[in-house]
């Protein structure tokens, strides 16, 4: 007897529905794409009981033909693509005619929906993946499905559900996430009976950052834009003083899709390494527009992963852009008082004319496919923010005249600036160690770092793993000023270290650095970051050691010299301004 059976219909259908949905998340995440995809100009999302009772999706887009709806939940049934070919063009959320098939399968299913020019509406009620009914209705323009007991046939998958806050939360990310994404349309967002947010259509993408992060999202920002050769970037991007303690807050979209892209992210990331602290996260909302043959949208079932054909390309010129933009934007960070909580929260600004608006037409191309992301690919991108002009200025050009006063706690540099009535205290390590990381880095980049010999060579003893590191990676050390030796089977000799910090305890310092190489040390300069940030930390000024005016002075006239002289290496703060104005409302003396 055969031992390998064909399963039935069901039971496929059944195991497909659990590779698209996972979670209430994913149902409202395909039901909202396909509104978009239907030229909507508004979208409410309702959930109830985390939505593993309760969804409703309602959009004003094109509706669904009653011929078309009979077919809509049967799988691989769509009307994005043609054949195979269309793949490599695909501008639409969707395109596998995978999802509402899924849906229906573990769900129950309730339709509402009306085209333009039909008098009337079609309603359907499917159960199991099947129409068991359907006629017509009233009802304007549009669709509204309603998604009822998930999982309801599947009850093995409902025990794997997380609790109702929990799988609300992750309806939230997706709904904020897809709002964010698409400042030209109207969003509405109601959680168990209460309205969590609600977007106006025909705003900026910076009103929809103030609306839906907060005004502290939109008062840290950066705006970018740029052009390459093959695609366009714009957003925002956190400055120096804005981060958050993890990636929840970093919005990437390729094509108004939003994506996860490992390489993109942990390229931003190393660009702010320095400049904010460690284990601590920028904040970046971007949009790249690229041509859709030079990505593969269709490597998970989800479609929030794609690779791009010239990934090493988008790093390349991402990785400039981001670095000139950072730099304009460093900034001295202001301490908040305590009496600051107080203040009346201004009003949102006015971010747009409105008589300036330009939205494009949202209505769809002859392939059914609308014409919002291919706007967006064929033109720049317009920002109907009106911005501060933000004038560029060197921290030289801020301390050139100040008085220094002292040192507090053998720690913090006092200087005055008494035209500008504001006080700075600069943290001596932090500023130190700037000016050694970023003094050390250039002579790395130039391969030009200064060896001294040192009159009695250090033997140090390691084990055999060890050993082998150090004999793989001679190179690396010479490159940062280490003349290492093997010394025996499994010891090694130093007898030259980098002139620039004088004579460093080798041992340690040799150490520590050892301890942090691994096995990616050839993967660039990024990687061998740690270990210039370790080297300028164990070498500078240390809180507590005392400093005399001389010293003290030239300390502040090489930080004014630095490419970023606002943060240490490990992204701490190296220099804090507080105004007179601010000292005297502590004070009382004004309010």
């Amino acid at each position: 007897m055969s031992k390998i059976k064909i399963l039935d219909e069901l039971t496929i259908q059944k195991i497909a529905a659990g590779e698209v949905i996972e979670r209430p998340a994913s149902i409202v995440k395909e039901l909202v794409e396909n509104s978009l995809d239907a030229a909507s100009s508004s979208i409410t999302i309702e959930i109830r009981d985390g939505g593993k009772s309760y969804i409703r999706v309602t959009d004003d887009g094109d509706g669904i033909a009653r011929e078309d709806l009979k077919i809509a939940f049967k799988r691989h049934s769509t009307s994005k693509l043609a054949n195979a070919d269309d793949l490599y063009q695909i501008m639409s959320f969707g395109f596998r005619g995978e999802a509402l098939a899924s849906i229906a399968t573990i769900s129950k299913v309730e339709v509402l929906t009306k085209t333009a020019g039909n008098p009337v509406g079609t309603h359907a009620y499917l159960e199991g993946g099947d129409i068991v009914k359907m006629g017509s209705v009233g009802c304007p323009k549009g669709t509204t499905m309603i998604v009822t007991d998930m999982f309801y046939n599947v009850p093995v998958r409902e025990n794997f559900l997380m609790s109702d806050s929990a799988e609300a939360n992750h309806v939230s990310d997706i709904v904020y996430r897809l709002a964010l994404g698409n400042p030209g349309i109207s969003f509405k967002y109601i959680r168990d009976n209460r309205i969590v947010f609600k977007t106006s259509k025909n705003k900026s993408l910076v009103s929809n950052i103030y609306s839906l992060l907060g005004k502290d999202f939109y008062e840290n920002l950066i705006k970018l834009r740029y052009t390459g050769s093959n695609f366009k970037v714009h957003g925002y991007i956190s400055n120096n003083k804005f981060y958050r303690s993890n990636r929840s807050h970093q919005y990437l979209y390729v094509n108004n899709r939003y994506i996860k892209n490992q390489n993109i992210a942990s390229l931003i990331n190393d660009r702010y390494k320095s400049i904010i602290p460690i284990n601590r996260f920028p904040v970046f909302i971007l949009f790249i527009n690229i041509e859709p043959e030079l990505i593969d949208v269709n490597i998970h079932p989800t479609k929030e992963e794609i690779k791009f054909m010239n990934q090493q390309q988008i790093n390349r010129e991402l990785e400039h852009i981001l670095e000139e933009t950072i730099k304009k934007h460093l900034s001295i960070p202001k301490p908040s008082f305590t009496h600051r909580h107080d203040k009346v929260v201004d009003e949102l600004p006015l971010l747009y004319d409105s008589n300036s608006l330009n939205i494009p037409d949202m209505s769809t191309n002859s392939k059914g496919i609308s014409n919002k992301s291919s706007y967006f690919a064929e033109n720049e991108i317009i920002d109907y923010a009106k911005e501060e002009v933000k004038e560029d200025y060197k921290l030289k050009d801020v301390l050139k005249d100040v008085k220094i006063i002292g040192s507090i706690f053998s720690t913090y540099v006092l200087a005055e600036d008494l035209e500008s009535n504001k006080l700075f205290i600069i943290d001596q390590h932090a500023a130190h160690e700037r000016i050694m990381y970023e003094r050390f880095k250039e002579e790395y980049l130039k391969e030009d770092i200064a060896i001294q010999n040192i009159l009695k060579p250090e033997i140090i003893e390691l084990n055999n793993a060890e050993t082998q590191t150090v004999i793989e990676n001679m190179d690396f050390f010479r490159k940062i000023g280490f003349v290492v030796e093997r010394f025996g089977t499994n010891s090694i000799i130093i007898r030259g270290v980098p002139i620039l910090f004088g004579t460093p305890q080798i041992k340690n310092l040799f150490l520590d650095i050892l301890d942090t190489i691994g096995s990616d040390i050839e993967s660039g300069y990024e990687v061998k970051l740690d270990k210039i940030i370790k080297i300028a930390c164990v070498n500078a000024i240390k809180g507590g050691d005392r400093m005399n005016e001389v010293e003290i002075k030239c300390l502040i006239d090489q930080l004014c010299d630095m490419e970023n002289p606002y943060t240490c290496p490990h992204g701490r703060p190296v220099i804090i301004e507080i105004s007179k104005k601010d000292i005297d409302k502590e004070f009382k003396r004004i309010t």
